[in-house]
């Protein structure tokens, strides 16, 4: 983060794509999102693995589970003595 000319250009152009990527998904939602509550919930669902266009419609709804994740046959260790 620089203080130049060229670099307040580059953080002045990637927050208007960032407000313009969050302002196309708040229109393009069902649910009613306000532009800060949209921004601060969007950022805690990256550590999800969800579909996007789902969660903007329900946001309410819990992650799907993964499935394999608990797989038996990962648990079991072939040792022999």
């Amino acid at each position: 983060m620089g203080t130049s000319a060229n670099a307040v250009k580059t953080q002045v152009w990637t927050a208007l794509i960032a407000m313009l990527v969050l302002k196309y998904l708040q229109l393009k939602s069902k649910f009613s999102w306000s532009l800060s509550n949209l921004a601060a919930l969007l950022r805690q669902q990256l550590f999800f693995y969800r579909d996007l266009y789902v969660w903007l419609d329900d946001p309410y709804q819990a992650p799907p589970a993964l499935v394999g994740l608990h797989d038996n046959a990962q648990l079991s260790l072939a040792i022999t003595w």
